[in-house]
């Protein structure tokens, strides 16, 4: 069973969304369940800060023993950081993919796009759990 934290919003294709202290912002990465599937996580490439992508555009990849998988931002907004840390030690996504494993800080453009994303609860129901 992944660890589904109660405080996250997810997408169906297994990006979390948690919120900052900064309205708007929010920091990006993968469930503890994708990077379950991955395997152990090589490399991860990610966005310059400043870029912009569209709701569920792919913003980078990353890159596992077993397979190389598509990033997708759960909203539309604009980069504001990206985890540089990944650079050096990409298995932080692997051993805390909810705290130091983040991916990317972003500033939503689109509040209403968070009704797109899927509660803890139905998260939970999507992976069968």
């Amino acid at each position: 069973m992944s660890a589904i934290p109660q405080d996250l919003l997810y997408t169906e294709e297994h990006e979390y969304l948690k919120r900052t202290e900064e309205e708007g912002v929010y920091l990006v990465g993968i469930t503890d369940y994708a990077q379950g599937e991955l395997g152990d996580v090589v490399f991860v490439e990610l966005p310059a800060p400043g870029d912009e992508f569209k709701r569920m555009e792919p913003f980078g990849t990353i890159e596992a023993v077993k397979a190389v998988s598509d990033l997708y931002c759960p909203l539309t907004g604009g980069v504001l950081e990206v985890n540089e840390a990944l650079d050096a030690d990409p298995s932080l996504v692997n051993t805390d993919p909810y705290g130091d494993g983040w991916m990317i800080r972003i500033r939503a453009s689109d509040a209403s796009e968070l009704d797109a994303l899927l509660s803890p609860e139905e998260y939970a129901a999507h992976l069968g759990e």
